[in-house]
């Protein structure tokens, strides 16, 4: 697979390990996000791009409600 950016071939994938905190919230009701995508990193032009799991853009949508809910009552 080409790059999207610049459609090189020279592209190397990586393991990561992303934790994702709701920074707007002054709260520690929303635990933080840990996921662990493969990157995938054009080495001509820098482009990356990356997936998450179905398990993962599940806790994604489940935490982002809830932190817009808390973010409504704080602030509303």
């Amino acid at each position: 697979m080409s790059c999207l950016a610049c459609e090189s071939a020279n592209q190397v994938e990586f393991s990561s390990e992303i934790i994702l905190h709701f920074a707007a919230l002054q709260t520690s009701d929303i635990p933080r996000v840990e996921l662990f995508p493969k990157f995938l990193v054009c080495l001509d032009c820098g482009f990356t791009g990356f997936n998450f799991s179905e398990p993962e853009l599940a806790s994604l949508a489940v935490d982002t409600q809830t932190a817009e809910r808390l973010t409504r009552q704080a602030h509303p």
